[in-house]
């Protein structure tokens, strides 16, 4: 921290504490630093991990598995959950860090008045009481009141989500005026400020409390826990009756408790936690690819869930800069509107009347008001050469770059577009006095020296200081016809500013003086513009059934204005039976109660840290799977809460990023509907495997149950229903985790978050695809049994042909190039079952023979069931818009793929 003057030279401020109250008073309420945690042994975080439900029957299955001499099915399913638990813990881990990164935020140093002397002592030892001295660049170590104070200005963003630094006064009305927070910077003034909290009770200390919540398990861990308990008591079920019908029929009890355990093996997927994690790895991959980083695997299914997306606005749904976009000049019996084009601080851009360029005395009177606003003005542009990279390596859009105060920077830059640059400007207008702003006179004046020689009085400020007879020599009519079109830009979110001027021949005694009789130049209407793909993001999620909100801590009428103009508001701003509200709430609302139901809500402006996790946990508790993105400290803990947190990786903070599962290195919120697109992918993919590998393990404990009935006295063997299960469940299944989404994922509605894993029809659609491959299976093997030929290895290849036509025909494109993995495990598939017909060390294993050719033709023609089975399913899913059967959104078709 660079040494600063005193906060006002000549202005009496507070002596601040002595040495022994400070001392006194550090023993008292402790240092000034964010509580730590108390750390979870490594142990107990691995043991949490271990009682997953799906993690302890994948511990049984490899009890089983080891049981029954299938040690290679023990060592992968081991891995699997070696993997899954090193990935909870690491996860556990990372969000400890999120405290960790908001420590970092406090100063280093500060400076305070110990006993009437200004000294530089370390952020911790700030006690309540001190009294800060406070300069430009400083980091506020603490919440503070205000006691003097100069042209202060103080950037929020990071707390708040103010879109612009906010002015500071000890001597305003608004108390939030006269206070400042830990963690905000000063950008312009000087201060002094009396302490009033530090540590765990400061504004960084309660958001680091809200950091400390625990995190829930996603939708995806939800269901799939869920699916466990139903698998596990399913299978243990149908084995005892196996196991019991096989004693019945006088079956030696060592063999039927083989085919017991081994049909509780076959009946548990057990490959489903590397069919997820490699769907989730594959997601994280191509979403990497375009911009978006998961931190943790999980969010990648989850974003697929979700159904509704709480977004921030100042650099999400906007550029995060403030721009120039519409002059209002004086002259003529209506004035005249011009637009300027052209975003960021860039000179590229023109001004345009009614769409076209304006007549000279048009331009020439925006050209004026531009001027003086360039000239009245401590803000200076820095250009691209000097800018610094983004975090994919390519400068920020235009590359310009602001410093001071951004309002001022934006009219800099829109006078370069009106011709008019302040570097040409400033040599022949030189500064020769100013009146700084003050955040009660809410104006700032300057006097230069005109070429002419005369001195030329420049002002600019808020409409109500400005436009009044005692400081412009104009008619009452120009001025009540100027004050309705403040009010209307105003009325639109837009920032205003009045701007005057005028040609003294001398310069005043007293630079005040020269604010009177001056000549209105027009209005400036400034905004933080949306983003060019965001309101095509927007419709986006609706189309996708995902609901947006809009959660900020900038001015209502500005939330409001940015909502409209992207589609969160207006006609058609909700989905399918939304009873959406139009209102725009604020946070003194929600604090006092005044709205019952928070999801009916769409718009919030003025929100605290606490207030935006309460949205997002009102959202989950009536049953939403909720996505929150953010920059900023005041996201962190809502970022923690939601389902999925989204944090920006360009302009987010680092507690942001801590607090985030995904972070987007381009700042676009398009990349997230990019990155549930994926998500849906991940999901699909899961549930085709469940409808591949249950439909199977169904086939193969039917088989088991039903061929002695039709005089096939044992079916299977041990042996023979593990090799099966190695053979569809290894290599074919994990492949599926690989298919391509599909075209009309983003053209449905998310799956209703209650949904079981095996809802939506998909548990009827097992049931159907098992009793198909159980009547083709049992039917070739009584055909070749009819024939004379040994049956027992004919239904063994028919079950498998069967389950591998199944695994083709529930492709959704079958000829698609973008996932060669699974036609190629289906080929290893058929060589390996091969193998176990004709390698003499694999027949004597598994008790197979070489089949005849009749056997042959029978398991082909149940492969060729099987996959025509499987292939009317898809397509009766597909005809109603989804792969497992629900409604769909109508959109208009994309255009063929380049894969068919």
């Amino acid at each position: 921290m660079t040494a600063q003057p005193a906060p006002a030279p000549g202005i009496a401020h507070p002596a601040g504490l002595t040495e022994d109250q400070a001392a006194r008073r550090l023993a008292e309420r402790g240092p000034n630093e964010l509580g730590a945690q108390r750390r979870i042994p490594l142990r107990s975080r691995i043991g949490a991990q271990l009682r997953d439900p799906m993690i302890v029957i994948l511990l049984a299955a490899v009890v089983l598995t080891v049981a029954t001499g299938d040690h290679a099915d023990a060592v992968v399913i081991a891995l699997v959950i070696v993997a899954n638990t090193a990935v909870g813990v690491a996860q556990e881990v990372r969000a400890d860090n999120a405290v960790a990164a908001l420590s970092a935020m406090t100063a280093p140093t500060a400076r305070v008045l110990r006993g009437g002397t200004e000294r530089e002592v370390a952020s911790a030892a700030v006690v309540p009481g001190d009294a800060l001295v406070l300069g430009e660049g400083d980091i506020v170590p603490a919440d503070a009141a205000l006691a003097e104070s100069s042209a202060l200005l103080v950037d929020e963003s990071a707390l708040t989500g103010e879109s612009v630094p906010v002015d500071k006064d000890a001597r305003a009305d608004d108390p939030d005026a006269a206070r400042l927070q830990a963690g905000t910077v000063v950008v312009r003034g000087r201060a002094v400020a009396t302490v009033t909290a530090t540590g765990p009770h400061s504004a960084l200390g309660r958001i680091a409390a809200l950091l400390h919540s625990h995190p829930e398990p996603t939708p995806l861990q939800r269901r799939l826990a869920g699916l466990g308990r139903v698998l596990a008591l399913v299978a243990v079920g149908l084995c005892l009756i196996v196991f019991a019908l096989g004693l019945a029929r006088g079956q030696s009890p060592q063999i039927m408790a083989v085919i017991a355990v081994s049909l509780a093996v076959a009946a548990v997927p057990e490959s489903l936690p590397a069919v997820v994690t490699l769907g989730l790895a594959l997601g994280a991959r191509r979403m990497a690819a375009r911009h978006a980083l998961v931190r943790r695997l999980s969010a990648v299914e989850t974003l697929g869930s979700v159904t509704m997306l709480a977004t921030d606005k100042t650099g999400t749904l906007t550029e995060g800069r403030m721009v120039v976009e519409r002059v209002w000049t004086a002259g003529g019996t209506a004035g005249t509107t011009a637009a300027l084009t052209g975003s960021g601080y860039g000179p590229a851009g023109e001004v345009l009347v009614a769409g076209g360029p304006p007549d000279p005395d048009t331009l020439r009177a925006v050209q004026d008001l531009l001027t003086a606003a360039a000239l009245c003005n401590d803000a200076s542009l820095r250009p691209p050469e000097n800018s610094t990279k983004g975090a994919d390596g390519t400068d920020g859009t235009d590359g310009w770059t602001a410093l001071g105060d951004p309002t001022e920077a934006a009219l800099l830059a829109a006078a370069v577009k009106a011709g008019r640059g302040r570097d040409e400007l400033l040599p022949a207008h030189p500064r020769i006095g100013e009146v700084p702003f003050d955040s009660l006179r809410k104006r700032m004046t300057t006097l230069h020296r005109a070429p002419s020689g005369q001195v030329e009085v420049c002002l600019k400020g808020a409409p109500e200081a400005v436009l009044d007879g005692a400081t412009l020599d104009e008619s009452p009519d120009l001025l009540e016809r100027a004050r309705k079109e403040a009010a209307a830009l105003a009325a639109e979110g837009f920032r205003v500013l009045a701007v005057a001027s005028a040609l003294r021949a001398d310069l005043p005694a007293r630079y005040e003086d020269a604010e009177t009789g001056l000549r209105l130049l027009g209005l400036v209407a400034i905004s933080d513009p949306p983003k060019e793909a965001a309101e095509a993001t927007i419709t986006a999620c609706r189309l996708a059934g995902i609901t947006p909100v809009l959660i900020t801590g900038d001015h209502p009428a500005t939330a409001r204005a940015i909502a409209t103009r992207v589609g969160i508001l207006g006609p058609g701003n909700g989905v399918s039976g939304d009873t959406a509200s139009d209102e725009v709430v604020t946070g003194r609302k929600l604090a006092a109660g005044e709205v019952p139901d928070l999801t009916r809500v769409r718009v919030f402006a003025r929100t605290t840290p606490q207030q935006k996790l309460d949205i997002v946990q009102a959202w989950r508790a009536g049953g939403a799977v909720t996505a929150m993105t953010g920059d900023g400290v005041n996201d962190g803990p809502a970022l923690r809460q939601a389902d999925i947190g989204v944090a920006m990786g360009r302009r987010g903070t680092e507690v942001a990023r801590q607090a985030a599962d995904l972070v987007l290195a381009d700042d676009e919120l398009s990349t997230v509907v990019t990155a549930v697109e994926e998500g849906r992918r991940v999901y699909d993919n899961i549930r085709r495997f469940l409808l591949y590998a249950l439909a199977g393990g169904v086939a193969e404990i039917l088989v088991m149950l039903l061929g002695p009935l039709f005089g096939l006295a044992l079916p299977l063997r041990a042996g023979q229903i593990l090799w099966i299960n190695l053979l569809t469940h290894g290599l074919t299944g994990v492949a599926m985790g690989a298919e391509p989404v599909s075209r009309h994922a983003m053209r449905r509605p998310p799956r209703p978050p209650g949904q079981h894993v095996l809802g939506g029809g998909l548990w009827q659609r097992i049931l159907r695809l098992g009793t198909v491959v159980t009547g083709t299976s049992l039917a070739a093997g009584l055909w070749v049994r009819h024939t004379g030929q040994p049956w027992q290895t004919t239904l063994f290849l028919a079950l498998l042909a069967a389950q591998l036509g199944v695994v083709l025909g529930l492709r959704e494109r079958l000829l698609t190039r973008e996932n060669p993995f699974l036609p190629w495990a289906v080929l290893a598939a058929v060589g390996l079952g091969g193998a176990a017909l004709y390698v003499p060390f694999l027949r004597a294993v598994l008790e197979t023979s070489p089949p005849s050719w009749p056997g042959l033709v029978a398991a082909l023609a149940a492969g060729l069931t099987g996959f025509g089975t499987a292939r009317a399913e898809s397509r009766s899913t597909r005809a109603v818009g989804r792969p497992d059967g629900a409604r769909t959104v109508t959109v208009p078709t994309p255009g063929p793929t380049s894969d068919e």
